[in-house]
């Protein structure tokens, strides 16, 4: 028998809840500021204040998103980001970034072990190096060649997660689990997520980037949308830059943080934008989604910033050039399954 979760997806666009009012931010017209920096989830407001903290003392658009990323990277406690990333199943942890910026200049690494800062490995594959992705131990010795510091990614905390997990090995990825931890529904593997940072700086320049340790517990070689461009992050001169958040195999499928700039070089606000690929997906997998988030966060060169989710609970934080923080509840495609 189908489950309501099933149901509600098979039955399309029509069962999802009462449009909510547009989650757009104007923050020039409510704050007083124009946008400076936009994160997906709560855990952004830290990442934007040193964002802005860079912005401030005359940094691009680059050094904002890096500063920020750098922030999430560094936190223990954030295990779907950096040192203290939950490791996959065999027990490395692996981490993926990419950054971006509005001249098509992009970095990426995949698979990049023993280094916390992957997002400024990432950088400088952008800066010092004819390519746009590094992989695996490759990634791997060219920042131990450029000087990067190495270090055990695996915390005590995360091991143990780990080896709790590995009593049953389940797995099936849980919805907005980077604000949970996976212990709390038995079989399911949490802190699937990641964080996309976006800015705008002084000289009105665009950057972006996305970082993450990836799918906690995933088999070794997994690399979700993060650090693929087009995927989960876009950047693109006079149009807006967008990022993904959620089940990459998802986001890759639709093209999604392109597709959402896409929408919005048509004429879409950044709200519209997200909703528009997201109904896309919808049509595209239908109950495949039974369970599944995924959320994108994007902002215009107008200064309006939006999200939106399939399911509730996706939250971004919006920081102005004043340098005040609010967070931002995104809308739905879908009513809470639970």
């Amino acid at each position: 028998m189908a489950s309501r979760r099933d149901l509600l997806i098979g039955a399309g666009l029509t069962a999802a809840a009462p449009a909510l009012p547009s989650p757009v931010s104007a923050a020039r017209a409510e704050d007083g500021g124009s946008v400076a920096v936009v994160s997906t989830w709560d855990f952004g407001a830290a990442a934007n204040a040193a964002a802005w903290d860079a912005r401030r003392a005359g940094g691009t658009a680059v050094d904002m998103v890096e500063a920020g990323a750098k922030v999430a990277e560094a936190d223990p406690t954030n295990h779907s980001v950096g040192y203290g990333g939950y490791p996959d199943r065999d027990g490395h942890v692996t981490l993926d970034a990419v950054i971006m910026d509005q001249a098509g200049n992009v970095g990426a690494v995949c698979a990049l072990e023993d280094v916390v800062h992957a997002v400024s490995v990432a950088r400088a594959v952008m800066e010092k190096t004819p390519h746009v992705m590094l992989v695996g131990e490759g990634a791997r010795s060219f920042a131990v060649d450029q000087g990067f510091e190495t270090t055990n990614l695996l915390t005590p905390e995360a091991e143990a997660a780990w080896r709790e997990w590995l009593v049953t090995a389940d797995y099936a990825p849980r919805a907005n689990s980077e604000n949970t931890d996976w212990r709390s529904t038995p079989g399911s593997a949490g802190n699937h997520d990641t964080i996309g940072i976006l800015a705008v700086d002084a000289a009105g320049r665009l950057g972006g980037a996305c970082t993450t340790s990836g799918m906690a517990f995933k088999m070794r070689g997994r690399v979700g949308d993060s650090p693929l461009a087009g995927a989960g992050l876009w950047v693109e001169p006079g149009v807006g830059s967008a990022t993904a958040t959620g089940v990459g195999e998802d986001v890759v499928r639709v093209a999604g943080s392109h597709s959402v700039v896409e929408a919005m070089r048509a004429g879409a606000a950044p709200v519209d934008a997200c909703r528009q690929v997201l109904e896309r997906l919808v049509r595209l997998r239908g109950t495949a989604l039974a369970g599944h988030q995924v959320a994108f966060l994007a902002m215009d060169v107008r200064g309006q910033v939006g999200g939106y989710a399939l399911l509730p609970g996706f939250t971004y934080a919006v920081t102005n050039t004043l340098g005040q923080t609010r967070i931002e509840r995104a809308a739905a495609i879908f009513p809470d399954p639970a």
